[in-house]
């Protein structure tokens, strides 16, 4: 898989990046830069008086991928230094120790760096990335889940230097899928209404959805003419994906099955199935 990378080419990735000093001092920064690293191998790098802030990946949201459609996720942060701002660099890792990550990914714009956008004087640059990520080649069902950081750096005209390997925090997470059928439609008021229905989640190494057994699931009800939903009890998925419970009938309205969502699979909800009571 491509983003798994030895520790030296991570370090390389920002070292031998133009992350380096204008020509002017290019035989002064570099070096500083390296020797950065080497003391403080794990550690963020701060040379000069750069500043990075307002770091945000996919708008804050999880990233959720599902089976085979690439998933594009846009990385912004701003850089500041009273010479101006001259480049960005960033990526994304998974672990602890960003010399040896247990998961990487290049911007696609590769190990080169990008210019950054309002980086006058004084001013906050606005540095902007996307990274793709194909799940029929760069991941693996082991990859779902906490533990992915941002590492984003930024060079100013002058030659100061700012990196931050757990600059922002993310999930990456599997896409899921619900459905729902409630029978017999019309029901008698006062009978027994059938609710079944399935989880699946995006099984990355077979390029399918998947049941995922033993989950709970919120059966929940809108009375025709509500506007909101409420639980109306607690399903567990079956061995293999399904759902399946029974209520009484009451009153017309619609049900539908709701999945919070757990540490490495998206929540999902869906559209609910209305059901006419006589």
């Amino acid at each position: 898989m491509r983003f798994r990378i030895s520790a030296a080419v991570v370090t390389g990735a920002v070292v031998l990046t133009g992350l380096s000093a204008p020509a002017a001092q290019a035989d002064e920064k570099p070096a500083g830069f390296s020797k950065a690293f080497a003391a403080k191998p794990q550690g963020d790098i701060s040379i000069g008086d750069i500043k990075i802030s307002d770091v945000s990946l996919n708008g804050g949201k999880p990233v959720i991928v599902g089976t085979t459609k690439e998933k594009k996720v846009t990385l912004t942060f701003k850089a500041i230094d009273n010479s101006g701002v001259n480049v960005a660099f960033a990526y994304l890792w998974r672990g602890n120790d960003p010399q040896d990550p247990q998961g990487f990914f290049f911007a696609d714009s590769g190990e080169k760096d990008v210019k950054c956008s309002g980086s006058g004087k004084k001013t906050k640059a606005t540095c902007k990335m996307t990274f793709t990520i194909d799940p029929s080649f760069d991941l693996s069902n082991t990859d779902a889940g906490g533990g992915w950081r941002v590492m984003a750096a930024a060079q100013a005209n002058d030659g100061n230097v700012r990196a931050m390997y757990k600059a922002k925090s993310f999930n990456l997470n599997r896409g899921s899928q619900i459905s729902i059928n409630a029978a017999p439609e019309p029901v008698k008021k006062g009978k027994d209404l059938t609710i079944t229905g399935s989880l699946t989640r995006a099984d990355w190494e077979s390029g399918k959805y998947i049941g995922y057994t033993k989950q709970p699931v919120q059966l929940q009800f809108r009375k025709k003419g509500a506007k909101t939903f409420t639980t109306v009890k607690t399903v567990k998925t079956g061995d293999s994906r399904a759902l399946s419970t029974t209520v009484k009938a009451t009153v017309d309205g619609t049900y539908r099955y709701s999945f919070a969502g757990s540490s490495t699979t998206a929540p999902v909800t869906n559209g609910g199935d209305f059901v006419d009571v006589n």
